[in-house]
Formats: C-alpha cells, sequence, structure tokens
C-alpha cells in the first residue's frame, strides 16, 4: 500500500523572521555587547514603547558601538520619557481624520487605509507610537465598511496602505483586499507604505511580487529607509522583481539627529537607493510626536543640509524636504 503524505504546511520565512525578532532589552543589549548601565533606562522607555528588532536587521548594527545609526533607529533610551513642549501624541492629526474604521481621509483625491496595527520594527520615533490601532484598523471585519466608504467617494483616484506596516499582512489577506479594491472602477492607483521588506527583504514573495505587478491598478510602492547601510544587496534582490514589474519604487526618510543629520549621509543614501532602483522621494523633518525630541535637528542646521545636498547632487536624486502639519491639505515644503 502506498500511504498518502499530506504536505507540510511551512511557516514563511519573513513570519518566521518576524516571530524571531528581538522584544526583551536586556537580550538585545547582551547580543550587541553594549554597556550594561544602558539597560534600566532601555526597559523604562520599553515598558511605554516595547522593543521589535528582526534578527536579520540587528546584524547590521556594529557591536558595542552605542553612536551606530541603526541602533539609534531601534534602541529605547530614557530620553523617551521626558515630556517636551511642543510634542504630542497625535502629531499629525490622524484622529480627526478618521472617518470609518481604518479610513483616514486627508488628502484631495487619496484615501488612506491603516491596513494592520502591526509593524516588523519598532522605530523609536514613529510617528504612530501611541495611535489606538485597535480602535482604527481596517482589518478582519472592517474591511467591508471600509471598502464601502471607498465605493461611494467617486473622487478617490488613489488608495494608500500604511499601519502600522501593510505588509504584516499574509500575501492571502492582502491580495483578497486589492482584489476587492482592483474592481473599484474610480481608483486609478494602489500605494503601499512599508518599511517591513527592508527589515526582513524575504518579505517580498513570490507570490507577492505576483499580485503586485498584476491588476489594473498601477502599484506604487514607498520603502522607508533612513540610511544607506539598510540598503543590503538582500533587499536590492528581492526589489528585482517589482521593478522589472512596472511597479514604482520610492523611499521617504526621516532626518533624524546621529543618524543621518550630515551631508556624506545623505548623499551616500541617494547614491544607494538609485543604484537599487529606488527614487529618493521624501526627506521628513521629524513628526513631533511626544518621546521623540532627541532625534529632532534644527530647522537651521536642516536648512543647511538641503542646501548642501542640492548642491551635490543631480535633481533627480533630491528628495523633497518636507513636514506634515495637522489639519493641512497636503505636506509643506519644509522651508
Amino acid at each position: 500500500m502506498i500511504h498518502r503524505i499530506e504536505p507540510v504546511c511551512q511557516t514563511p520565512l519573513w513570519q518566521h523572521a518576524l516571530a524571531t525578532a528581538f522584544t526583551d532589552v536586556d537580550e538585545f543589549v547582551d547580543y550587541l555587547h553594549l554597556d550594561k548601565n544602558l539597560l534600566p533606562a532601555a526597559r523604562q522607555a520599553a515598558a511605554q514603547f516595547g522593543l521589535k528588532v528582526p534578527r536579520e536587521f540587528a546584524e547590521l548594527i556594529n557591536k558595542a558601538d552605542p553612536a551606530d545609526p541603526i541602533l539609534r533607529q531601534v534602541l529605547p533610551i530614557g530620553a523617551e520619557s521626558l515630556l517636551s513642549e511642543g510634542f504630542s501624541a497625535d502629531p499629525v492629526g490622524d484622529l480627526k481624520t478618521a472617518i470609518v474604521p481604518g479610513v483616514l481621509h486627508k488628502y484631495q483625491g487619496r484615501l488612506l487605509l491603516i491596513a494592520s496595527g502591526s509593524c516588523a520594527i519598532h522605530c523609536r520615533y514613529c510617528f504612530r507610537r501611541h495611535f489606538p490601532y485597535q480602535e482604527t484598523a481596517t482589518y478582519r471585519d472592517k474591511w467591508q465598511q471600509a471598502l464601502a466608504y471607498i465605493k461611494d467617494a467617486k473622487d478617490i483616484h488613489e488608495i494608500i496602505l500604511s499601519g502600522g506596516d501593510p505588509l504584516s499582512l499574509s500575501d492571502g489577506r492582502l491580495s483578497q483586499l486589492v482584489t476587492q479594491l482592483e474592481v473599484i472602477p474610480h481608483l486609478k492607483r494602489l500605494r503601499i507604505h512599508t518599511r517591513l521588506p527592508v527589515v526582513i527583504p524575504a518579505r517580498l514573495t513570490a507570490e507577492l511580487v505576483k499580485w503586485m505587478t498584476a491588476g489594473r491598478l498601477k502599484k506604487i510602492l514607498v520603502l522607508h529607509i533612513n540610511h544607506r547601510k539598510e540598503i543590503t544587496p538582500e533587499l536590492t534582490r528581492s526589489l528585482t522583481g517589482l521593478h522589472q514589474g512596472g511597479v514604482t519604487l520610492l523611499n521617504q526618510s526621516v532626518l533624524l539627529k546621529g543618524v543621518n543629520d550630515n551631508l556624506t549621509a545623505l548623499i551616500e543614501l541617494s547614491e544607494a537607493l538609485f543604484e537599487a532602483n529606488i527614487l529618493p522621494y521624501y526627506l521628513h523633518m521629524l513628526d513631533r510626536v511626544q518621546g521623540s525630541a532627541h532625534f529632532e535637528v534644527a530647522d537651521e542646521e536642516a536648512l543647511r543640509l538641503e542646501n548642501s545636498l542640492r548642491n551635490n547632487l543631480p535633481g533627480y536624486l533630491m528628495p523633497k524636504w518636507v513636514r506634515e502639519h495637522a489639519g493641512m491639505a497636503a505636506k509643506q515644503p519644509a522651508f
């Protein structure tokens, strides 16, 4: 008798990487050979906004170097617990633009869907670190309410999937959502904002590339990369299928003190992005979310950097320097 062998359902590599990410501050500090004196403040900050760093991304950090630009973005520190004037829990006014669960109607002709409240990494400057995802996300049974709103909003031509990180959803769930968006006749474009492929390049699976490069809607993938060290050979290779399939690849960065607030770092970032077939899109001034004041670069220094960068790069490698103001109909020039 020939015994039937049932197929083994394997966890995708990217989901395994999510499940095994660093979440314990003590383990993370020990892995990086950092000074144990950092631990009390790190534990306190992580109690307010948890640590989460995929191990593959942690490998990019220089061990025993507290000034490493990747480490600066992810290590909880005591400064996060300080209250700073002018900083708030909702710095860009997202909650005031929530129409139905998961739908933020902030801009003319575009709608933003909070497709998931989960992220692959917790960036310490995240402008949604205090966001009430459980109340606002579109996932699970709330999609239908959001889709009904979009169908009725005939002036909407572009949907922006955001989060959290929309690519934290499985390919099946994402494909299901996109299929329903594809049949709404007044939609023209689908934009996905994500950091997940940067920290776990394996997230760009063959199945994801297949549905991203198919369908009626024009697809745009907006990555979030702040430093050239984040552009690994693995990321570049994983983006090849999307680039060849006609997906527009853009990047948005945040100007962060101690990470990319110098001319060399910004030039190297734009050059490395282009080599990976990604166009620099936005460079954001810091959204003033409570707990992130130590990342802020003064306007005078930022303006000097912008002028210097413009003098050193061709126009197509020069990102737009912008800041977002709550209640404004669009992002505004930084200066």
